[in-house]
């Protein structure tokens, strides 16, 4: 699987970004999908996943953030809403099985990642 991130930009306090993920290959539909983030000099924190189970976010995006997928264009998205400066990090989309990424909040349990794209909020 090939994970291909992008959306990202500035934006001010209040606003809006949809971020989106493609990924390559046949078995897309049956991964489990998650978006994570890393600010500088911080770790990578786990933001939002998709399962067969449903969706789960982080308490600090939790009714402002929505993950979804279409699995015909193959593509997860990350609508970012009432953005904050907080918000400001790198995200990152990652995939793996429903098996392997039992704890999906640790981004060790997944082995695929896009290459990341920069969500900047001002002030």
């Amino acid at each position: 699987v090939q994970l291909q991130a992008s959306g990202g930009g500035l934006v001010q306090a209040g606003g809006s970004l949809r971020l989106s993920c493609v990924a390559s290959g046949r078995t897309f539909s049956s991964y489990a999908m998650g978006w994570f983030r890393q600010a500088p000099g911080k770790e990578r924190e786990f933001v939002a996943a998709i399962r067969r189970s449903g969706t789960y976010y982080a308490d600090s995006v939790n009714g402002r953030f929505a993950i979804s997928r279409d699995s015909a264009k193959n593509t997860v998205y990350l609508q970012m809403n009432s953005l904050e400066p907080e918000d400001t990090a790198v995200y990152y989309c990652a995939a793996d099985t429903e098996y392997r990424t039992w704890g999906y909040k640790l981004w060790t349990q997944y082995a695929y990642w896009g290459q990341g794209t920069q969500v900047t909020v001002s002030s």
